[in-house]
């Protein structure tokens, strides 16, 4: 006898898209402050222990995010990232094939607050990578810094993220057998604190080390853009040589990371919060860039290498922007 369920009501799921959302949002404004805490406190309970093997362990695992990571599968594909999917909704889309036996370098465009289309479209399985892309194992480049928390670590590697430094970038890229692609959020921190809706403002223009690195290992580099991924949060004004502007650079430089002032919608209301509009966001992945290996490029080599990457990028934003509702005469800005 086959059991049935009914569907979810339209309301509960909405809840449960808000839901999963929060707790996304959460697990990196909140959650490696909470694994910090949580690793002392412990150390001054009956449960000591807990916290002493895992620094034991921490120890011994000490490289295993330069390593290429630990992803694990079930936490991939859990239903929540689906849920987190739909609120938006988020969609992947390919407009080539990418060979399984070649590694591949993916730039992706732009950072947007907090790079909701990168995490999900290649941390998770919710818009159906593996699908779109049979036998290529997708990994993201995070701040190094975030691999540095216990717990929190081991968190952001189930997903495949990896932290963004040579090192890292390099054991993926010169992996054995293919089937293995690098996503790079190029423009980084910096180019969050110019993400507010109707901003196509990329921080690229001098950006080249993604593209050395691809051309040391040979590898294709793939443009892409995410459409809508500057929408769903506003951000308060902060032009350049303004106060706000210069301490948020002044923090950037001390600390790693970007503190864009963020705000959109609430739990329970829609006047104000930290929850992401419901607007819909678009990875459109471009085609491969063949690049030919050479272990010391020069830096004409690498210069047009970089600016046939900028070409390809802006054709794919030209390309495609009609789809999604970007005006006309909106094109992409490199600074």
């Amino acid at each position: 006898m086959k059991v049935e369920f009914a569907p979810l009501s339209v309301p509960l799921q909405r809840r449960l898209q808000t839901a999963s959302v929060v707790q996304w949002i959460f697990s990196f404004l909140g959650l490696a402050q909470c694994c910090t805490a949580a690793f002392i406190a412990l150390f001054f309970t009956r449960f000591w222990l807990v916290s002493t093997l895992y620094a034991a362990w921490w120890l011994i695992d000490r490289e295993k995010p330069s390593k290429g990571g630990r992803r694990i599968h079930i936490l991939r594909n859990c239903i929540v990232w689906r849920y987190m999917r739909d609120y938006f909704p988020i969609t992947l889309m390919k407009t080539a094939e990418l060979d399984p036996r070649q590694n591949y370098l993916v730039g992706f465009h732009p950072h947007g607050v907090l790079a909701a289309g990168a995490f999900l479209n290649f941390c998770t399985e919710a818009s159906g990578f593996s699908m779109l892309f049979p036998g290529i194992t997708p990994h993201l480049m995070m701040l190094s810094l975030w691999f540095r928390i216990p717990f929190f670590r081991d968190y952001v590697m189930s997903g495949g993220l990896i932290p963004s430094d040579k090192e890292s970038a390099s054991y993926v890229l010169q992996k054995p057998g293919g089937g293995n692609l690098l996503a790079i959020i190029v423009g980084g921190a910096q180019e969050a604190l110019d993400a507010r809706p109707g901003s196509f403002t990329l921080l690229l223009k001098n950006r080249k080390g993604f593209v050395r690195l691809a051309i040391q290992h040979g590898t294709p580099l793939v443009p892409s853009f995410s459409f809508g991924e500057n929408d769903v949060f506003d951000q308060v004004k902060n032009p350049k040589g303004s106060w706000l502007r210069w301490i948020q650079h002044r923090l950037q430089k001390i600390m790693g990371i970007s503190l864009p002032l963020f705000h959109a919608r609430g739990i329970f209301q829609y006047s104000f919060g930290l929850i992401p509009y419901r607007r819909p966001i678009c990875t459109v992945v471009g085609k491969p860039i063949p690049v030919q290996k050479k272990h010391r490029p020069s830096e004409e080599e690498v210069d047009r290498v970089h600016q046939k990457y900028l070409s390809e990028l802006s054709d794919l934003f030209e390309k495609h922007k009609a789809k999604y509702n970007v005006p006309e005469d909106s094109h992409l800005e490199f600074i």
